[in-house]
């Protein structure tokens, strides 16, 4: 009986290895950029942080949480897969105001859709 005791613990070790092994759960991310109009807004600057959620390192490598990039034409960026958790998504562009905001991610597939505001009038205490 005490021969089954080690095996045991080695099976229980292995079981436990393989699932912090595993890759974190993911989602394939887009995002459509809109006017208030519902007219894509093209080369918008769109910033993607992962901001809190699952782990982040897979197989000892760090997974990227960071990105950069424009949208098309069609005002849809497509990133690579994401960690699924809290990302922070932050749209700057030309004619409209800047765009921030906490998404939570937890689906497989997800499309997000951010629509922009005109600008404001500005105001001086200086009149």
């Amino acid at each position: 009986m005490r021969g089954w005791i080690p095996v045991a613990a080695l099976f229980a070790l292995l079981a436990l290895a393989g699932t912090l092994a595993a890759d974190p759960p993911m989602t394939n991310l887009r995002i459509e950029v809109k006017s208030l109009k519902d007219k894509p807004v093209e080369r918008a600057s769109v910033v993607i942080d992962f901001v809190e959620g699952r782990s982040v390192v897979k197989f000892g490598k760090k997974i990227r949480t960071h990105w950069e990039t424009r949208t098309s034409q069609e005002g849809v960026v497509k990133i690579p897969p994401v960690p699924q958790g809290k990302i922070k998504i932050v749209v700057i562009a030309k004619g409209y105001q800047t765009f921030g905001q906490i998404f939570e991610v937890s689906e497989e597939e997800k499309t997000i859709e951010i629509k922009l505001n005109p600008p404001q009038a500005q105001y001086s205490a200086h009149q």
